[in-house]
């Protein structure tokens, strides 16, 4: 007799494997026994199995059985099999037709009673199904929408139970409607806006040229000045997604078991509590899954009260912001995950939060200073593109009237305007090369793509020499110079770009002080 063979996705890290489910009567005095390196939770489901084709009525073959997951060196995760192997099971008895499971990819957790239930990477399923040429995938209905959002060419079947889903195979009940998206708002209608900010003109600046360029932001000053208020402003003025972003996004989703009903038009953002772990940051875990990092990756990564990460934890953003990615190495294998996110962080000057401020006095040490700011490392701090005092505010700003020194600031939709042309003349610049923002080009092309003249060259030895800037303290002034020519519609650095520059970059001189 020959077994009979089911196509299944096997999820692992940011990528679906083709697993082949092999259904054979066993010759070794076993019940039901499945092979081919299973976790537990594979292990399970053969009690999964047996109670759902029990309170399905569906028959099971007399005599012991033998289910080998291929390719056997490669370890099986979760609980999305059950309903290959409960299909399969059932092709074994003779009511499903062999023929049946012929360019399919079969996907789904089984509940005891028989309903199929989701599982994680829907996305990553289609996608596969399409990559092995497959024609055709059954699965919970709750996924239906986000296979099909992977390849729309699939025929894909929804199913809630079981028995719908052999009845389905055998062309007795029509496959039911890919359910439509929900119809909840886009972000960007519920983003605040950028003019609601009153009294941070030099703040609002250096949210626009970060987001420009792709630059990193830190942010520190009192409690109250609006470092939050400003950090949730930016993911509305960074241009839109491009294609091949939004199927990433939509795809790191669907892998780490977000809800996705849609292709991502939405720049991530994401604000971790600072409790969260070194792998919850980076990723990882005994079943691989991607991290805040890899989460925020093509929008945003919001660490508010920096300080009070735990260090260990914070220094995993050294090699992402290098590279833009994060490369996972643990016993069972070696993963690599992206990690192409715009850092944006904030933190108080002590531990009180009011060493700078204009009325309330600081009454931190100056040893309790130190050893505050020192939670932030000298390495991790050197990352950051552009550094801004964000102090308290006059109240006058903030109540407004006619004799009031507010500003009437860029709006968020004038502000993403800017952004996007200094972004089309980057992608220009950039043609032909991985690059996409000035944040990202390496040292090794600066000279290349933005050569200093004699003038800015003499700015830039000075700087050096007067404020002691590391080699990467370097590149990364030159990147943000660039980034302001940009948005000055220039071709080439010039003296007062730099000396913004080196003025934002100055700014991180705050946490060298003991008072300001």
């Amino acid at each position: 007799m020959k077994a009979v063979r089911v196509f299944a996705p096997g999820v692992v890290g940011l990528e679906a494997r083709l697993v082949e489910v092999e259904v054979f009567p066993a010759r070794e005095p076993v019940h039901f026994q499945i092979i081919g390196l299973p976790d537990s939770a594979v292990r399970e489901s053969s009690h999964r199995v047996l109670s759902a084709l029990s309170a399905c009525g569906l028959p099971f073959p007399n005599g012991p059985l033998l289910v080998n997951l291929a390719p056997a060196s490669t370890r099986k995760q979760g609980a999305a099999l059950d309903l290959a192997v409960a299909l399969g099971v059932t092709a074994m008895k003779g009511t499903l037709p062999r023929e049946v499971f012929q360019g399919t990819l079969v996907v789904g957790e089984l509940a005891l009673d028989g309903k199929v239930r989701p599982v994680r990477g829907a996305f990553l399923a289609g996608a596969l199904a399409r990559e092995k040429g497959l024609n055709r995938v059954v699965c919970a209905l709750e996924m239906a929408r986000e296979v099909h959002l992977a390849s729309p060419s699939l025929n894909v079947m929804g199913v809630p139970h079981l028995e719908e889903a052999a009845l389905v195979l055998l062309g007795t009940v029509p496959p039911r409607p890919i359910p439509p998206p929900s119809k909840s708002p886009n972000r960007p209608s519920q983003a605040p806006d950028l003019a609601d900010v009153r009294g941070q003109e030099r703040a609002v600046r250096a949210l626009v040229v970060a987001a420009a360029g792709g630059h990193h932001l830190l942010m520190a000053g009192p409690p109250g000045a609006g470092k939050t208020f400003l950090a949730l402003r930016l993911p509305g003025i960074l241009p839109p997604l491009g294609e091949k972003e939004r199927i990433e996004v939509t795809r790191i989703r669907s892998a780490a078991g977000l809800p996705v009903d849609r292709l991502e038009e939405e720049r991530p953002f994401r604000a971790p509590h600072h409790s969260i772990s070194y792998a919850g940051l980076a990723g990882g875990g005994s079943e691989p899954r991607p991290g805040e990092v890899t989460l925020a990756s093509g929008g945003v990564l919001f660490l508010d009260e920096l300080p009070e990460f735990e260090r260990r934890t914070l220094e995993v953003l050294r090699q992402p912001l290098e590279e833009g990615r994060v490369r996972l190495a643990r016993a069972k294998g070696q993963w690599t995950f992206p990690a192409r996110f715009l850092l944006v962080a904030a933190m108080n000057p002590c531990p009180c939060g009011f060493l700078g401020h204009p009325v309330r006095p600081c009454r931190c040490s100056p040893s309790q200073v130190a050893r505050y700011q020192a939670r932030v490392s000298g390495p991790l701090l050197d990352r950051m593109d552009i550094r801004v005092w964000v102090p308290a505010v006059e109240p006058e700003a903030l109540l407004g009237g006619p004799n009031s020194p507010a500003k009437t600031f860029l709006t968020t939709k004038a502000a993403r305007d800017h952004v996007m042309e200094a972004r089309k003349r980057q992608a220009f610049r950039y043609r032909g090369t991985p690059y996409r923002t000035n944040g990202e080009i390496p040292s090794s092309l600066l000279d290349r793509f933005s050569p200093l003249q004699e003038g800015p060259r003499e700015v830039l030895v000075q700087a050096v020499r007067s404020l002691g800037l590391s080699a990467r303290g370097l590149v990364r002034v030159r990147r943000v110079a660039l980034t302001l020519a940009d948005l000055e519609g220039k071709n080439r650095v010039e003296e007062h770009h730099l000396l913004e520059a080196l003025a934002f970059r100055g700014e991180g001189r705050f946490l060298e002080r003991r008072s300001l």
